[in-house]
């Protein structure tokens, strides 16, 4: 067959929060595409964090090793932006184009797009539209990104109250954290509609034979204790895809994949060559029904977000180990975007609260990932066989933190270790102050 255009739909802090995925998130268009392609059920980002996910999807490498261990618009960017995939889909014919939010570099073109249709998120459906209006005659790759679901989240809409919402199952069930996730929603519904107006443009110029579309997001949703975090509330991401090569039939994927495996997917599918910097693997044979797993294990990290709290993890079918690299034993408050949920947090005294240097959690009894059984005498074989598995994650990655703490840019707007306590002290101030107002 002919090469299939490819359609990349991204969204900002979404994790698994729409229809598809079972939550109460009104989500119909995503919801279609589902029903209309393959949705993965166990797919998981490389870091929960923007720029570092998005850079693991669209180079095939864990942000160490792409060296986006850090926010772009905070000073980071990646070591070769010739390991962009426009670079390898332009060397076999396709157009590449961006439309919206790409959160990779500063400015854009540093990226190599033969087109920038736009880079402002308000007008990515529309630019993105005009192009699968008249689209160029050989195949072409098509990035349209979306700024919802991050923070700031609008007031509640009226299909979404905020007495009848329930928030994430991580945090407790309070008004406060009701009326944050119906904002939340009422954003997701905004998201949706973008989607959809996508999917619209494509079938309306008889393009959906020809096209695979990608939806995905970066990482989980912008609550405590998920985005920026490594348990699979943060590491849990929506893959949606529908198109040729076996994208259909409303099927459900449950093997365990990872971003890093989209672009050797990509290169599997395209009859192409894959790059030798890959770091993931191909899941097509699982997608045409060859096998059931192409992941015995998928490995994810932290490095800077506003500030430095090194983590690495590995998760297997029944269990997950998170091992942090800091003697820091306190949560970095900095690295949790500010809410009504986070507040709520803060004025229980989370800044007080202790964060281990190593977490084990059995999936299969504790998917909430409370049960920390690193210290659990019966789980050492377990603990010990992670540890290792880690460890060759590593090794074979060539993990700079394996020689030390990674150092940022020289120009990075990140906040300093040390500046971490007075930064948890000065929120929990503040949040009590308001407190005392209201």
């Amino acid at each position: 067959m002919s090469k299939p255009n490819v359609v990349y739909v991204h969204s900002h802090d979404t994790g698994r929060y729409v229809q598809p995925y079972g939550y109460a998130v009104s989500t119909p268009n995503i919801q279609r595409l589902a029903e209309e392609g393959v949705v993965f059920r166990r797919a998981f980002c490389a870091g929960p964090t923007c720029s570092p996910s998005r850079a693991a999807l669209l180079t095939g490498q864990f942000p160490h090793a792409c060296g986006m261990t850090g926010l772009v618009n905070l000073g980071f960017g990646l070591s070769d932006y010739s390991r962009h995939i426009v670079h390898t889909l332009r060397k076999h014919g396709y157009h590449c184009a961006l439309s919206g939010v790409q959160h990779v570099a500063k400015p854009p073109e540093k990226i190599g797009y033969d087109t920038i249709l736009t880079a402002k998120p308000a007008e990515a459906v529309e630019a993105a539209s005009r192009f699968l209006a008249d689209p160029p005659s050989r195949p072409f790759f098509l990035s349209v990104g979306f700024r919802e679901t991050h923070r700031q989240f609008p007031p509640p809409g009226p299909k979404d109250d905020p007495r009848y919402t329930r928030p994430p199952a991580v945090l407790p069930d309070t008004p406060e954290t009701r009326a944050d996730m119906a904002g939340y929603n009422t954003l997701a519904r905004l998201l949706d509609e973008n989607v959809g107006a996508v999917l619209d443009a494509i079938d309306a110029h008889d393009l959906a034979r020809d096209t695979l579309v990608i939806s995905t997001t970066d990482h989980g949703i912008a609550f405590p204790h998920m985005k920026c975090n490594l348990t699979d509330h943060g590491i849990g991401v929506m893959l949606i895809m529908r198109g040729p090569g076996g994208f259909d039939g409303g099927r459900v994927c449950e093997g365990m994949v990872s971003h890093v495996d989209v672009f050797p997917t990509l290169c599997d599918l395209l009859e192409i060559e894959p790059p030798e910097w890959l770091q993931g693997t191909s899941f097509l044979p699982m997608v045409r029904g060859e096998t059931g797993t192409v992941n015995d294990a998928i490995f994810a990290e932290i490095n800077y977000h506003d500030a430095y709290d090194p983590q690495r993890c590995v998760r297997t079918d029944r269990y997950k180990y998170i091992r942090r690299f800091s003697d820091w034993s306190r949560p970095v408050l900095p690295n949790c975007d500010n809410s009504p949920s986070k507040d709520l947090w803060v004025q229980n005294d989370w800044p007080q609260r202790h964060v281990a240097s190593e977490e084990l959690y059995d999936l299969m009894f504790d998917p909430m990932e409370r049960n920390n059984l690193a210290g659990d005498p019966s789980m050492r074989a377990v603990l010990r066989k992670l540890r290792e598995r880690l460890e060759q994650h590593m090794q074979h990655t060539d993990d700079p933190l394996l020689h030390g703490p990674i150092p940022a840019p020289p120009d990075a707007l990140v906040s300093e270790p040390d500046a971490i306590s007075e930064m948890n002290a000065e929120r929990a101030k503040e949040v009590r102050r308001r407190r005392g107002k209201t």
